[in-house]
């Protein structure tokens, strides 16, 4: 693990990160959060398990700067919200998830909010900038877009195979990014 990374246990529940995951300089991992194999955690995100669990499946990406929460259980919500993220998702720049379902092969665009309960069924995608709000589903191959996010149309096979690519690039560029950052850190000592 790189210098400029924090994991913490608070309340007895501590990151249970896979070893081939990579987590970029500038997280802050705390609490029950499970990272799976191959899964990507880029520069200055935040993924706070602290009242909750949140469990990012593997392939998955987190990009720059997104925050992860949860939602404590209550009356209402017995079990709360957890955050879970299945496998082989694409999580874009500076978006916020919040005590959200993002089943395998979902898409999240750059700078969208998923909001406690809502459900991004695998193959669903939520455009960038969108707000899904709570309980929303966006269920398979649909795009949704807006603030409220709102249906816009059916995902045709060939953007379900970029999301792939997506996948794919993410994982290849995470072991690029963790050579280039063992061998600088290697050099500095």
């Amino acid at each position: 693990m790189h210098q400029d990374v924090t994991i913490a246990a608070i309340r007895g529940k501590a990151p249970r990160i896979h070893s081939s995951a990579f987590i970029a300089p500038g997280c802050r991992i705390i609490g029950d959060v499970e990272i799976g194999p191959d899964a990507s955690v880029w520069y200055n995100c935040v993924i706070r398990g602290d009242v909750n669990r949140i469990v990012i499946g593997a392939r998955t990406n987190i990009q720059d700067g997104t925050v992860i929460h949860c939602d404590s259980p209550d009356p209402r919500h017995p079990q709360g919200f957890p955050t879970l993220i299945g496998d082989d998702v694409l999580v874009g720049h500076m978006v916020m998830l919040h005590g959200c379902t993002l089943e395998d092969r979902a898409f999240v665009g750059l700078g969208a909010v998923v909001m406690n309960g809502a459900v991004i069924e695998g193959d669903g995608m939520l455009a960038a900038g969108a707000l899904l709000t709570p309980g929303k589903r966006i269920a398979s191959r649909q795009l949704w877009g807006g603030r409220p996010a709102a249906f816009m149309r059916d995902l045709t096979d060939a953007a379900l195979h970029e999301m792939q690519l997506g996948v794919a690039h993410y994982v290849g560029n995470a072991k690029a990014h963790h050579a280039a950052l063992t061998s600088h850190g290697a050099a500095e000592d």
